[in-house]
């Protein structure tokens, strides 16, 4: 099973202890492959680097590079495929769904709900990491 995480999910898992941290565990473990691209890894750079973030990274013992490296060694980098403009009210989910497709991804987890309001994308189901991890335990 083979999954892209919006940048969303991916900060939720590593700060917090909930359903996108048990996604991370499951590709942690090697029971799904996670797929990402250097624009998605760039924003999780941005928005990890935020201030209100920065106390949670610190409770943890680890830095913005130690999470993002953590993250680059456990998602394989994908070339974003070209795709026509998808999501009208915010462009950077387009980015999603571009890395989603170039990795022939089963599923996108996201938090977003222009991105859940779409449901599927080129034969991709979009989720949220609830459901998600439902769907993996079946």
């Amino acid at each position: 099973m083979k999954l892209v995480l919006d940048t969303n999910t991916v900060v939720s898992g590593f700060l917090w202890r909930n359903a996108p941290r048990l996604i991370i565990d499951e590709a942690v473990e090697g029971r799904i492959t996670l797929a990402t691209s250097t624009v998605l890894v760039d924003e999780l750079a941005e928005v990890i680097s935020r201030a209100k973030f920065a106390r949670k990274i610190a409770e943890q013992g680890l830095s913005v590079s130690a999470l993002l490296d953590r993250y680059t060694k456990l998602a394989a980098r994908v070339t974003p495929a070209r795709i026509r403009r998808v999501v009208l009210t915010d462009a950077d989910d387009d980015h999603v769904l571009a890395c989603a497709l170039a990795a022939q991804a089963d599923w996108i987890v996201s938090g977003d709900s222009d991105l859940l309001n779409l449901k599927h994308y080129q034969g991709m189901r979009i989720i949220d990491a609830g459901e998600a991890l439902r769907s993996l335990a079946q």
